[in-house]
């Protein structure tokens, strides 16, 4: 058993030293899998808590945090059967924090999209003057879901000139802002 947590130990130690060296050199790895079969498996995990924290990461982990934990409670002279229960339970530890990590990792990601609903209503400023009656656009610049866009805008009033305080009535369909002069 010594020889298993040795062999765990330095196989998930080596990956694992790939992985982070692969992580700050900022090299990605892509692997697609198309596999043909005559059956077909349905299953529904639902929210199984165990599945959306195993990943490559979390194995390596796993192995190398049991093969490391088995030696040193071996070196320690612990019995085998509480040595590999120790090391288990180290792997699962690993797998857990790591499932952890990359869960709050995910909860960083933005998706980036910009919807400009959430424009109507709000003030904006006149980057480049707005002809009047709807006869051309102009730029506006608009703070949306907590970041300022530049978006082209129009007016059925009279022209707006830049600098001018305006406010968002509506998005037309071609995603234009519909604004109205803002009164002082």
């Amino acid at each position: 058993m010594d020889t298993l947590f040795f062999y765990m130990a330095v196989v998930g130690g080596t990956f694992l030293a790939i992985q982070t060296l692969m992580l700050v050199l900022g090299i990605g790895v892509d692997a697609d899998v198309d596999v043909d079969s005559d059956f077909d498996i349905d299953a529904d995990h639902g929210d199984s808590t165990i599945l959306k924290k195993l990943s490559l990461q979390a194995i390596v982990a796993f192995v190398t945090f049991f093969g490391l934990t088995g030696l040193a409670m071996r070196h320690a002279e612990i019995g085998i059967g509480a040595a590999s229960a120790g090391a288990v339970a180290a792997g699962v530890g690993a797998i857990w924090v790591v499932g952890s990590l990359m869960a709050s990792l995910a909860k960083l990601q933005s998706k980036g999209n910009l919807d400009l609903q959430n424009a109507v209503g709000q003030r904006a400023r006149v980057y480049v003057k707005i002809p009047s009656a709807d006869a051309g656009t102009g730029l506006v610049h608009v703070a949306v879901q907590g970041r300022r866009a530049e978006c082209k805008a129009r007016t059925a009033g009279p022209e707006i000139p830049s600098g001018a305080e305006v406010q968002v009535l509506s998005v037309a369909a071609d995603g234009v802002l519909e604004v109205a002069l803002q009164a002082s």
